[in-house]
């Protein structure tokens, strides 16, 4: 089936600001609701896996994490051969190679999308495993999505505030942002950035 409009928001909510284009996609669809032709889609870090979606979009719009040398919080719109070239080199994770590689893909096949945008934010911390966004990236997800909004108004596909019953979530529940965050242990209960306790005993035990 031929998708107008894919919103695909990619990352991994584990690791910290990498999950910026999952809360992305998560937050624009809970706010607003878009006619049948658009689909919203957690890509999470399925890689080359995304491609028969791809294939099946008229026009894409991406949203995610990029390293393009800027402060953290940062948001950057990316369109044509700006993806590749700042995508393509100095990658941050395999989801951002799997991204090009499958645009590349999909222009083999002739099935690459009409348009593609990427919305990206530079994010502050990555290396938090279980960590949620950093506040410099949080604080821009109001305007990833006013940015997301435009871009699909300008094709034709204007977003309605949504009201009434909330959405049907992308992912599961528990990892829902709010839910995310109330379940998570604190800092002072494990090391999510590294070990160094685990390396000093066993620094000590080597000695």
């Amino acid at each position: 089936m031929r998708i107008e409009a894919l919103v695909l928001g990619i990352g991994n909510l584990l690791w910290a600001d990498e999950g910026f284009g999952v809360r992305a996609v998560e937050a624009l669809h809970e706010g607003h609701r878009f006619p049948d032709a658009v689909a919203l889609m957690d890509g999470g870090t399925q890689g080359v896996y995304l491609l028969p979606y791809v294939e099946a979009a008229r026009r894409l719009l991406v949203l995610d994490a990029i390293d393009c040398g800027l402060e953290p919080g940062s948001l950057r719109v990316l369109r044509g051969g700006e993806i590749a070239a700042t995508l393509g080199i100095g990658k941050m994770s395999l989801h951002q190679a799997g991204l090009v590689e499958v645009l590349s893909l999909a222009a083999l096949s002739g099935r690459v999308p009409e348009e593609t945008v990427v919305v990206g934010v530079q994010p502050l911390e990555l290396a938090d495993f279980g960590g949620s966004l950093s506040e410099p990236v949080r604080e821009r997800l109001t305007e990833a999505v006013s940015l997301a909004l435009a871009i699909l108004a300008g094709w034709g596909h204007a977003g309605a505030a949504r009201e009434g019953a909330p959405a049907e979530p992308l992912q599961a529940p528990s990892l829902a942002l709010d839910a995310y965050e109330a379940g998570r242990p604190g800092e002072t209960e494990v090391c999510r950035v590294g070990d160094a306790r685990f390396l000093a005993l066993r620094g000590a035990g080597d000695g």
